[in-house]
């Protein structure tokens, strides 16, 4: 019997690099932020949302003490770091805990949010987000595109004087290596509804790219540099915000159902939405105080998915 050859691999991983991303996954890592719900910060968070921008529906601006919407603090609490220590495409990586080179293409995977409804942040109300290091992945470590899945979490309390948070969130990126080429196909995204019970449509253009990157602080150029997008990211265009994208399935839910108390949302990016093409987030309800969620293109592409989980 002839014997089978053993079976190669190709990485483009050096020794240095692996030693260099057990170093990064041993060290200890914890990332302290304050910020503050002003009623000003929140009402450009509002004209930034078509579902808050008045043109759908009257416009309602803030109100000091209210209650934080869901997903309104991926507005906030960003680092005030120096344009010198951002890597070469404008992320953060001390942020995101970002893993070491050659790992430096950042994408915005999928998370978990969790909120008290007991102990609610509020406008006007100073807040602490503490982000610690939840997990590191390993993906495709034996072939030409591996990937790095980073998971962070976060706890956010705010001025009540409790210790307990008021959100608990689950954050992942993907990190992978620059000289990583993508795929142009998209994914296919099965056990998606056949149709939905509420829509909303919505256009996010250079402008929405541009206002929600300065509300997060945020200069990845992959959402403001067109010629950097194609020739660094081979993308057609700029492209939407993961953190926005989420932002608005939840929105798309109280937008619907106004008075619905969101407990737990989850959600995963399935492929790339791009600037300037109109997009559907779509739900439908279900039996337990839940909805399915999930947004799409004109071409019928799966942009992301989600869950939430209303209090009965």
């Amino acid at each position: 019997m002839r014997s089978r050859a053993p079976r190669r691999f190709h990485s483009i991983l050096t020794p240095a690099h692996l030693q260099a991303l057990d170093d990064y996954i041993a060290a200890p890592k914890k990332l302290v932020l304050e910020d503050t719900f002003s009623v000003e910060r929140l009402s450009d968070l509002f004209v930034t949302l078509p579902t808050r921008d008045g043109l759908r529906r009257p416009y309602e601006p803030p109100q000091l003490s209210a209650p934080i919407g869901p997903g309104w603090h991926l507005a906030f609490f960003h680092a005030r770091t120096p344009e010198s220590m951002l890597s070469e495409d404008g992320t953060d990586g001390a942020v995101e805990f970002g893993p070491p080179v050659p790992f430096t293409r950042r994408m915005w995977a999928s998370g978990r949010i969790s909120w008290d409804l007991k102990n609610p942040l509020l406008a006007g109300e100073r807040a602490t987000s503490t982000s610690t290091f939840g997990s590191v992945e390993k993906k495709a470590f034996d072939t030409a595109s591996p990937m790095v899945f980073v998971t962070q979490k976060i706890d956010i309390t705010g001025g009540s004087g409790t210790s307990q948070p008021s959100i608990v969130e689950e954050r992942c990126h993907v990190y992978a290596a620059d000289s990583v080429s993508r795929s142009n196909t998209p994914r296919v995204v099965n056990n998606i509804p056949p149709s939905a019970d509420f829509t909303f449509k919505f256009t996010p253009t250079l402008t929405t790219l541009f206002r929600f990157s300065a509300l997060m602080f945020n200069a990845h150029l992959i959402h403001l540099d067109k010629d950097w997008t194609q020739s660094r990211r081979g993308y057609p265009e700029r492209l939407v915000h993961g953190p926005l994208a989420a932002l608005m399935l939840l929105e798309t839910v109280k937008f619907h159902k106004p008075m619905s108390q969101i407990t737990h949302f989850e959600y995963r990016a399935r492929n790339p939405m791009i600037v300037n093409q109109p997009l559907t987030f779509n739900g439908v309800w279900g039996s337990d105080n839940s909805a399915t969620l999930w947004c799409v293109n004109e071409e019928g592409v799966v942009g992301m998915t989600g869950s939430v989980r209303l209090q009965s």
